[in-house]
């Protein structure tokens, strides 16, 4: 997968209950409550989670400073790495900080850890 590059950005959808739009923050806050209280007290089966299949992980290495920060330098300043829309310039001056280098490189490992 080629992560220095521009990528298009996924077009955005409009939530919708009981079909009608939530355009506004009140109706959003609405559905939402509306959604929770009416799930709040339902039976869940979790005997379905057995039925699952485990899929195959891939084997990745773990995630080094110095191969992570030189490939991070390489990026575009104004692409975006992902639908979350955080540019590479943001990253590389978070990056900076090397608590959170440590950090985001230790969370890039856990998820490749347990397989994600």
């Amino acid at each position: 997968m080629n992560w220095v590059n521009k990528r298009k950005l996924p077009a955005i959808k409009v939530i919708k209950y009981n079909d009608q739009l939530c355009l506004e923050i009140n109706e959003l806050w609405h559905a939402s409550h509306l959604s929770f209280n009416m799930a709040q007290h339902c039976y869940i089966n979790e005997d379905i989670l057995n039925e699952i299949v485990q899929s195959l992980k891939s084997i990745w290495d773990s995630f080094l400073e110095e191969i992570f920060t030189s490939t991070i330098t390489k990026c575009n300043n104004s692409s975006t790495s992902g639908p979350d829309k955080l540019s590479w310039r943001y990253l590389k001056h978070i990056l900076k900080n090397k608590l959170c280098l440590k950090s985001i490189i230790k969370i890039a490992n856990a998820c490749i850890n347990i397989g994600y």
